[in-house]
C-alpha cells in the first residue's frame, strides 16, 4: 500500500517515491511523512515505485492553513468497502493470529532485548554528515535483535534522531517518536520539525525523535537490486496491459525476488510488521521511557496498532493519522485492491478541479476532457519521452502525487500543460527521476516488499492477480496495474508468509498480570473521508478494534497526512491530545480544508519530486 505525508505509505498503499521523501511537508515545504507504496514497476521492472502503493505520511504542514470548525459529533455512515471473492487466503490463515507459532519465544526475546536497552540507554552524539541533521539535533544508535526469538544472537543497529524540547523541564513530557510509514520509510528528519510553527506547542513539551526502522537508511540496509537498474527510465505503464506485457510483468517480479534472495540472504525473514513493533518497544526502553508516547502516519499506523496490541500496558498517547484498514483479512492483497479504487475516485477529484480552471489551463472544461487531455499526453510520451526519461510510466507515477496531497494540483495541471503546449521542461521536471536519490528508493522498496510480503499470504497464482485486477481496471484504470506490478513479487516470495495478528484483541497475545487484563489508552486517529492511499473504511475498521479510540474526520477532504497541514481543527485536536491526554470523545468531526486556488505563477517543486511542497496561501 502507497501512502504519503508526513507519513509513510503502505505497499499496495505505499508510493513508488523515496519513502522518506513522501512525509508531508510542513510549511518549510521539506517533507516529513513517507509515501504510502511506491508505485507499481513499469515494463522495466521494478519501475520507480509510485506514490500510491506505500503508505507514507508526514505532517501536513502547509502554511496559510484555512481555519476548520468541528461539528458536533454525528454518527456518519462508513463507506461499503468492496468485497473481493476471487481470491481466499489459505486455511491456515484463515483465523487471524493472536501470536503467530514462536512468539513465546519472540515476546521472551522483546522482553530480554527491552530490559538491556533500558540499563545501557542510548548515547547521542553530532550526527553522521550522512544524516544531513545539524546541530542541536543529535544522532544515536540503538541495538536489537534481527531474530527476537534468540535474543542473544546477531543483533543490528537501528539509527535514532532527537533533539530536545524547548520548554522548562517542569513541563517536559519526554520523547515522542514519529514514523512516517511505508513500509521503508525513516524519520530521521522529524527533529527539524520541531521548529516549524505548526508544532512548536508540541515541541516546547517533548523531544521530537526520528528512527530509521530495520532495513531502512543505515539501519542494516536492505537491497534487491542495482539501484541504477531500480532507477532506469523510461519506463511504460499501460493502464490496460497486454499478454506481452504481463508475461514481462511476471519475469521482471520473479528477478526481482531472486535479487532479494541473493543480496539479503536468511535475514530476509525478519523483517515484518511484528519485527518493527518490538523494534518500537526497544527504543521505547533505550529511550528510557516507561511508556511510548507515538505518532504513525499510514503504514505507521498498522506497526503502532500492532504495538499497541502486543503491549497495551506500555502505551501512554498514540496518534494514528491516515489510517490502514488492520483487518487480517485485507492484510496486504485486499487492502491493495482498496486502494486502486479509492485512487481512480481521488483521480477523477483532480480532474473535476482541473476543468473548473480551464480557463487557467486549457485543458478541458470537462474531467472527461481533462482525462483526454491526459491521455493525448500519454500517446506522445510513449512515441518519445520527454527529456529523454519521463515515459508513460513516470508520468502516471508523477500524476499519481495529486491523489496524495492537493498541493500536487496545480503543479500537475501546469506541467500537463505546458507539454501540451510544446513545453516538455515542467513535465519532466515533476515526473524525472532523480539518479541522486536511486540508492535510497531503492531501499525503500525493498523494505516495502519484503515486508508486505513477510507480512501475510497473497495469491501465489498468477492467474487470480490476473482475474482480479482486469476485473478492477475496467471500473479503476488509473492505479491498478501499476499496484500489480509493485506488489507482483509476493506472489513468488520463497518465505513462508507469517498471520496478520488480530489488531485490538488485547487477550489473546500472551501472558497478562494477575491483576486482570491489561487497559489500552485512549489513543486519537485522525482520517480524512476521500484519502485514496488508506481508505477511510480503514479508520473506521480500527475505531471499532480499538475500544475507547477517538476518530477525528476531516470531511470531503483527500490529502494524506492531517497533523501540522492547514486544518487548524484537527490541529487543535491532536495538541490537546499529545499535551493533556485529553480526546474530543468517540468522535469528531472537522470541516474541509478549502480546495486550492491556480496560482498566479508557478509554485516550486516539491523536494526531490516526491513530497508536495506547503505553498504559502494553498491547503
Amino acid at each position: 500500500m502507497r501512502a504519503a505525508a508526513l507519513y509513510g505509505i503502505l505497499g499496495p498503499l505505499s508510493l513508488s517515491l523515496a519513502m522518506s521523501a513522501l512525509l508531508a511537508a510542513p510549511a518549510t515545504g521539506r517533507p516529513l511523512a513517507a509515501p504510502t507504496a511506491p508505485t507499481a514497476p513499469t515494463a522495466t521492472i521494478p519501475a520507480t515505485p509510485t506514490a500510491s502503493t506505500r503508505s507514507t505520511a508526514a505532517p501536513a504542514g502547509a502554511a496559510g492553513a484555512p481555519s476548520a470548525t468541528r461539528s458536533a459529533p454525528a454518527a456518519t455512515a462508513a463507506p461499503v468497502a468492496p468485497t473481493w471473492t476471487t481470491w481466499s487466503a489459505p486455511p491456515a490463515s484463515a483465523a487471524p493470529a493472536a501470536a503467530p507459532p514462536g512468539d513465546a519465544a519472540a515476546t521472551r526475546g522483546v522482553a530480554f532485548a527491552a530490559r538491556r536497552a533500558a540499563q545501557r540507554g542510548t548515547a547521542f552524539h553530532r550526527c553522521p554528515r550522512a544524516e544531513a541533521l545539524a546541530a542541536p539535533i543529535t544522532c544515536g544508535k540503538v541495538s536489537v535483535p534481527l531474530d527476537y526469538a534468540h535474543p542473544r544472537g546477531k543483533h543490528i543497529s537501528l539509527t535514532v534522531s532527537r533533539i530536545r524540547a524547548t520548554g522548562p523541564k517542569a513541563r517536559r513530557q519526554g520523547a515522542l517518536i514519529y514514523n512516517p510509514g511505508g513500509p521503508g520509510a525513516s524519520s530521521m528528519a522529524f527533529p527539524e520539525y520541531a521548529a516549524e510553527d505548526a508544532f512548536r506547542r508540541v515541541a516546547a513539551a517533548y523531544d521530537f525523535v526520528g528512527y530509521a526502522p530495520r532495513g531502512v537508511g543505515r539501519s542494516a540496509p536492505l537491497s534487491c537490486q542495482r539501484p541504477s537498474a531500480y532507477a532506469k527510465a523510461p519506463t511504460s505503464s499501460p493502464p490496460h496491459p497486454t499478454a506481452a506485457f504481463k508475461r514481462r510483468l511476471v519475469a521482471r517480479a520473479r528477478a526481482y525476488v531472486r535479487g532479494c534472495v541473493r543480496r539479503s540472504g536468511r535475514a530476509l525473514a525478519h523483517y515484518t510488521t511484528l519485527n518493527n513493533a518490538r523494534d518500537l518497544e526497544v527504543l521505547r526502553a533505550a529511550l528510557g521511557q516507561r511508556r511510548l508516547t507515538f505518532v504513525g502516519a499510514s503504514y505507521g499506523t498498522y506497526y503502532g496498532a500492532v504495538y499497541a496490541t502486543l503491549f497495551p500496558g506500555r502505551v501512554r498517547r498514540m496518534v494514528f493519522d491516515s489510517v490502514v484498514n488492520p483487518a487480517p483479512g485485507r492484510i496486504w492483497y485486499r487492502d491493495n485492491l482498496d486502494q486502486s479504487l479509492a485512487f481512480e475516485r481521488r483521480w477523477r477529484d483532480w480532474r473535476r478541479w482541473v476543468a473548473r480552471h480551464h480557463a487557467v489551463y486549457h485543458l478541458g472544461a470537462t474531467a472527461d476532457r481533462v482525462l483526454a487531455s491526459y491521455h493525448t499526453a500519454r500517446r506522445r510520451l510513449a512515441r518519445k519521452p520527454a527529456g529523454g526519461v519521463v515515459g508513460t510510466a513516470q508520468l502516471q507515477s508523477a500524476f499519481l502525487r495529486t491523489g496524495y496531497n492537493d498541493a500536487y494540483w496545480d503543479p500537475a495541471a501546469r506541467a500537463l500543460a505546458a507539454y501540451l503546449r510544446g513545453d516538455p521542461e515542467p513535465l519532466a521536471e515533476l515526473a524525472a527521476p532523480d539518479p541522486a536519490e536511486a540508492a535510497d528508493d531503492e531501499n525503500g522498496n525493498a523494505v516495502y516488499t519484503a515486508v508486505e510480503c513477510n507480512d501475510a499470504p497473497w495469491p501465489r497464482a498468477w492467474a487470480t492477480w490476473d482475474r482480479d485486477n482486469t476485473a478492477l481496471a475496467r471500473r479503476a484504470p488509473f492505479e491498478t496495474w501499476d499496484n500489480v506490478a509493485m506488489n507482483l513479487p509476493c506472489a513468488f516470495w520463497p518465505l513462508k508468509p507469517g498471520r496478520p495478528l488480530d489488531v485490538g484483541n488485547l487477550e489473546a497475545v500472551g501472558p497478562r498480570p494477575r491483576t486482570g487484563r491489561v487497559a489500552l489508552p485512549p489513543v486519537l486517529l485522525l482520517s480524512a473521508e476521500r484519502d485514496a492511499a488508506t481508505p477511510y473504511t480503514g479508520a473506521k475498521e480500527l475505531w471499532h478494534r480499538l475500544p475507547g479510540s477517538s476518530l477525528v474526520t476531516e470531511r470531503k477532504a483527500g490529502t494524506h497526512g492531517l497533523w501540522g497541514g492547514p486544518n487548524d481543527c484537527v490541529n487543535r485536536h491532536v495538541d490537546t491530545y499529545l499535551l493533556t491526554g485529553k480526546t474530543p470523545g468517540r468522535s469528531a468531526f472537522c470541516a474541509p480544508r478549502p480546495e486550492p486556488a491556480p496560482l498566479p505563477e508557478p509554485a516550486p517543486l516539491p523536494e526531490s519530486g516526491k513530497q508536495p511542497a506547503a505553498i504559502p496561501g494553498t491547503p
